[in-house]
């Protein structure tokens, strides 16, 4: 049975439609298929889905992101690696099973793949706390990484969570305290990270392993340091503004890739990667082999550094770049030459006040 959303009526009456056509049996028994009316039909529900899906607001694209049959980490680990070896447990507490991670192979080459994985009904949404990380999940991640990191394997995460997990016992096994190491791990490794947001990017539960090299997003995802939701609690007091925090966050593909947040958007099929998860699968699996072969002839320390400075240039114009001048290395701040300008003229304003007085006073002596 097909999930829809509230913009999405006249589609599925379109759609409901269809499939009356479709039925040989009708009021009147047994009749023949009008396939030109279906053919039509579908063209018309085509038209629809993409006068409707091109303008989507953020709360809608929210929506979308939140789809309950938009496809999962779980489904394109199956589709996209082969020979997907499972581990488990982050040998201090426990198995969280809201993130699923291993290795596996991607055109025969291996790489650590971790999926936060949200599930797929009611019973496997509650085993899998609906993607919601604990600190023995991210403590897992942590380990596992540091293990691909000493073998010189990539890694590829699938980041789809509304946030990491809040609960009492969460905050007692150290949750904040997980989520900055795995924060500091992703961003110290010497091997590419690729990070794909594929439904939700929810807070710092997203933020822990979407500290990549590339982070990618799905057309109609999201990425955020709080829900809608939470940020219309906030600020107005009211959760029923949640389009105005979502407008206002800029929490869209489209908006993060021009505030250099994301590296690249995988455009979603017509009506949402929901309607046909083959080709958004594919899609992924093209965009991650090519982001893994632009690291092939980097070293250690040019990856390192590339998504050092990669996260560094985010909010300014011109970002950071290998340093001569530093003592045992690191990164120089660049700037443009009007912002060299700014910056030396704000640094001495008294002097240059000074001689714009001056010159005002010796115009003024000439004049009079």
């Amino acid at each position: 049975m097909k999930n829809y959303l509230d913009f999405e009526k006249e589609v599925k009456a379109l759609e409901q439609e269809v499939d009356g056509l479709k039925s040989p049996f009708g009021s009147e028994g047994i009749s023949e298929v009008d396939t030109q009316k279906i053919k039509n039909t579908q063209n018309e529900i085509n038209e629809k889905l993409k006068e409707t899906y091109a303008n989507l607001n953020s709360w809608q694209r929210t929506q979308v992101a939140r789809h309950e049959d938009r496809p999962k980490a779980n489904f394109y680990i199956k589709k996209i690696f082969s020979q997907f070896t499972l581990l488990s447990g982050d040998r201090y507490f426990g198995d969280d099973k809201s993130v699923i991670a291993g290795f596996g192979l991607i055109d025969n080459k291996s790489v650590l793949v971790i999926g936060q994985e949200k599930g797929e009904d009611l019973n496997s949404r509650i085993e899998r706390n609906f993607g919601m990380m604990r600190p023995e999940g991210y403590r897992k991640c942590i380990r596992l990484m540091k293990l691909a990191n000493r073998f010189q394997i990539p890694v590829v995460s699938f980041i789809d969570t509304p946030g990491a997990y809040p609960g009492l016992g969460a905050e007692q096994r150290g949750q904040a305290s997980a989520i900055a190491n795995s924060i500091e791990c992703s961003m110290s490794l010497t091997v590419p990270n690729i990070s794909i947001i594929i439904g939700e990017g929810g807070s710092g539960g997203a933020i822990a392993l979407a500290s990549s090299n590339k982070v990618i997003m799905l057309e109609n995802s999201i990425y955020s340091v709080i829900s809608p939701e939470g940020c219309a609690s906030i600020l107005w007091r009211d959760p029923s503004k949640s389009l105005q925090a979502a407008e206002a966050m800029k929490l869209t593909a489209k908006d993060l890739l021009k505030l250099g947040v994301i590296d690249e958007i995988i455009s979603e099929p017509l009506g949402g990667a929901h309607r046909d998860p083959e080709s958004i699968a594919a899609d992924i699996k093209h965009a991650i082999m090519k982001n893994l072969k632009s690291f092939e002839n980097l070293s250690k320390e040019e990856i390192y550094d590339h998504r050092k400075a990669k996260f560094l240039q985010i909010g300014r114009d011109q970002g950071f770049s290998k340093s001569t001048n530093l003592e045992g290395g690191g990164l120089s701040y660049n700037e443009s030459n009007m912002q060299k300008l700014v910056s030396h003229i704000s640094k001495n304003k008294l002097i240059y006040g000074g001689i714009g007085l001056l010159v005002i006073t010796s115009l003024i002596a000439l004049l009079f």
